[in-house]
């Protein structure tokens, strides 16, 4: 579906957030009260993590829904908003019948690939024990 009023734009990205967070309470078993989905427009992280939240996943996350990809402006403010609330910067981006993709600094995907034991068994977990 490509969204070409600005109504159906923000329907479009409402809705892939909402999907992210949905995604994130089965997938991480997180409280649905943990994880609220900001409105559209809101400063901040699109996603707002309670405190107990935040210790299962703790991401600030922007969702980018959108045919044209600007990941320089993109990851700007995702740095800009997941630093002012304390989180590591998460970008998740899709464009219509592709694949949601995740944007994560690499320095970060190595902390929680040593550090974070819930990720020991990633390649087993990515690559269905193969």
């Amino acid at each position: 579906m490509v969204a070409t009023t600005p109504k159906s734009r923000k329907q479009k990205g409402k809705a892939f957030q909402n999907r992210v967070r949905q995604d994130l309470i089965e997938h991480l078993g997180i409280d649905p009260g943990d994880i609220l989905s900001t409105a559209m427009g809101q400063s901040g992280c699109d996603l707002y993590l309670s405190p107990a939240a935040r210790t299962i996943f703790p991401f600030g996350v922007e969702c980018k829904a959108q045919e044209r990809i600007a990941l320089p402006e993109w990851w700007q403010q995702c740095t800009r908003n997941a630093a002012a609330e304390g989180l590591t910067p998460l970008l998740i981006l899709k464009q219509s019948r592709r694949d949601a993709l995740a944007v994560l600094r690499w320095s970060d995907l190595l902390a929680l690939l040593r550090y974070d034991h819930r990720w020991q068994n990633l390649s087993e977990g990515l690559c269905g024990g193969r």
